[in-house]
């Protein structure tokens, strides 16, 4: 028997009669929390892009990324985790990060460079899951590292908006906090990215030898 290190992510179950059992309720406050925020990533786009609202844009972003870890918080205090909430939150966080990435580019609040790193981040994660999903695995667990790239890029991402609309003494202190911010948070995104393909490659390897389920 295979034994997992200390540190590692943990072993995932295929798909199917033999996976870990999770909750399949729909209407939970932890769902519908992660449904409103879903929703405020449209209504950013059009207060950003469309009706150039900045002030408002940066209250949506920053309402959306202070609560990214509130649906969590309350699906675990009240008991309500489900197979849809476990999908919904790492979906909301990246449509969040994706729609602000392509809006301030079109805006130029962020150089095309840094949302290609995002992006390319995306597709190889997109690439990984292709290859679980192959071998009858779904999407592995979020890890605390991701959890605290998003929070960063989500915490960047208003203080960059608010920097680039302000005055220019407020501009420099703005756009100093929320690119450290930013590049930490790209630095994490990416290692967190390396954490899930090396969990992918070892599902997969368990799987080649006869042994799926366990993580060398």
């Amino acid at each position: 028997m295979s034994r997992r290190p200390t540190g590692a992510l943990p072993a995932q179950t295929p798909d199917g009669p033999g996976a870990a059992p999770s909750g399949d309720r729909i209407l939970t406050l932890p769902n519908l929390i992660s449904f409103v925020r879903l929703l405020g990533v449209p209504l950013f786009l059009y207060l950003l892009l469309v009706s150039h609202d900045d002030v408002a844009a940066v209250v949506v972003l920053a309402i959306g990324g202070t609560t990214d870890w509130v649906d969590g918080w309350v699906a675990r205090r009240l008991h309500q985790v489900s197979r849809l909430g476990e999908l919904l939150d790492p979906l909301a966080d990246r449509l969040y990060i994706l729609a602000t990435l392509l809006a301030f580019t079109a805006r130029e609040v962020v150089p095309w460079q840094f949302t290609a790193a995002l992006l390319a981040r995306e597709l190889l994660l997109l690439g990984s899951l292709g290859v679980l999903r192959r071998h009858g695995y779904g999407p592995p667990p979020v890890h605390y590292v991701g959890k605290t790239a998003t929070f960063l890029l989500l915490a960047a991402f208003p203080v960059l908006l608010g920097g680039h609309a302000a005055s220019a003494v407020t501009a420099t202190t703005a756009s100093a906090i929320g690119w450290g911010l930013a590049w930490w948070g790209l630095v994490l995104y990416w290692a967190a990215g390396a954490l899930y393909v090396v969990q992918a490659a070892r599902l997969v390897r368990a799987v080649r030898a006869g042994t799926p389920g366990v993580v060398a």
